[in-house]
């Protein structure tokens, strides 16, 4: 019989389940699950990961191509962050309608809350501006990637949140690739920056990651301590708040810093005038925000795992992107590290999937 069984590898030991079967299950599996919902909701879901896919990375190129050709202000740079906070209360207030529900009642807890992660977002879009302003895309990116540790950390000490060994074993794999990029930054850098922006850029892409996963930690918070419920129209409301605090904050920085003035000179200065010094601030308001609400659909038309999943292949995609549109430097170690970064990304995703299936 073993020897058989060698001989004819597709023959099954009784209670073993074949490929085919497998691959059967997976299908009908899929199949029951697009047949659960509304093609309403797929597009949706569709049209939302896009948005994640295009405009966080387009947003990314932007940032690096206002620096490139002419633009100074790591200030300008935030507050396109931040000034598009209009665009999630155009989608907001229609929500309030076809929802059937009434504004959260906002006390002054959590409008200290907002204001209070509104400061936290105008010193993280800050601290990026002056990462795009000095490193290029592709490392930037790779870079921001470790927002994921940061997340898992600050969600462990101030949410209560498990770590599970598959996100340690991401948290080493990820750091392991950020290391490697720091020994190859000499093959890294633009001819016109020194090693001191190179260093600051570095610690400032680092500092806002760990920033970035402080706001999500704290805003898991907010929803448990003050809201007490999760909902669409919710998150809409904590991310319009949260931008119009950021736009105060970084609006008061502009003012203090006179950059508002410093905008006609770059205009007048700007590599291709006025009208690509224009087009390049207005579309970056519109990809950042897009990007945000792409990402917020996702987390509540799917769950947190499609949410990592996009997140990791943004990525090699802003990698890509940067290395053909923009030419930017791409060595051997600096791909070494964009398939470790992404390997780190996958376990975590694999090691957290039956938990976030179940939490969506």
């Amino acid at each position: 019989m073993e020897q058989a069984m060698l001989l004819h590898p597709e023959m099954e030991t009784p209670g073993s389940t074949s490929w085919k079967d497998k691959i059967s299950a997976f299908r009908s599996t899929v199949w029951k699950g697009y047949k659960s919902k509304p093609i309403s909701h797929w597009i949706l879901l569709a049209l939302s990961s896009a948005a994640m896919l295009v405009a966080f990375p387009a947003s990314s190129l932007l940032s690096r191509i206002y620096f490139a050709n002419g633009g100074t202000s790591k200030w300008i740079i935030s507050w396109v962050a931040a000034v598009g906070w209009p665009i999630p209360a155009l989608v907001l207030v229609p929500t309030y309608f076809v929802l059937g529900v009434f504004p959260t009642p906002l006390d002054f807890k959590l409008a200290a809350s907002y204001a209070v992660l509104g400061f936290l977002s105008a010193a993280d879009n800050l601290m990026y501006a002056y990462a795009y302003a000095y490193l290029p895309p592709s490392t930037a990116a790779l870079l921001g990637s470790t927002s994921l540790i940061f997340s898992a950390i600050f969600g462990y000490l101030l949410v209560k949140n498990k770590i599970y060994a598959s996100t340690i074993n991401s948290i080493v794999i990820i750091t392991a690739a950020m290391v490697i990029i720091a020994l190859d930054s000499n093959s890294d850098r633009y001819a016109s920056i020194t090693d001191h922006q190179y260093a600051l850029g570095f610690l400032c892409d680092i500092l806002a990651s760990a920033l970035h996963g402080l706001i999500f930690a704290l805003s898991e918070l907010v929803f448990d301590k003050l809201v007490g419920r999760r909902s669409f129209h919710v998150v809409l409301e904590q991310q319009v708040m949260v931008s119009l605090f950021a736009f105060i904050f970084t609006t008061i920085g502009l003012l203090v810093n006179n950059d508002f003035h410093g905008m006609a000179t770059e205009a007048r200065t700007f590599k291709g005038g006025r009208s690509s010094y224009l087009s390049v601030l207005v579309w970056g308001v519109i990809t950042f925000q897009l990007g945000i609400l792409g990402g917020t659909a996702v987390l509540f038309l799917a769950s947190t795992v499609l949410a990592g999943v996009l997140n990791a292949i943004r990525v090699p995609l802003t990698s890509i992107a940067a290395v053909i549109l923009l030419n930017d430097p791409m060595s051997g170690f600096k791909i070494l590290s964009l398939i470790i970064t992404f390997w780190g990304f996958a376990c975590y995703i694999y090691g957290n999937y039956p938990r976030s299936k179940d939490s969506s």
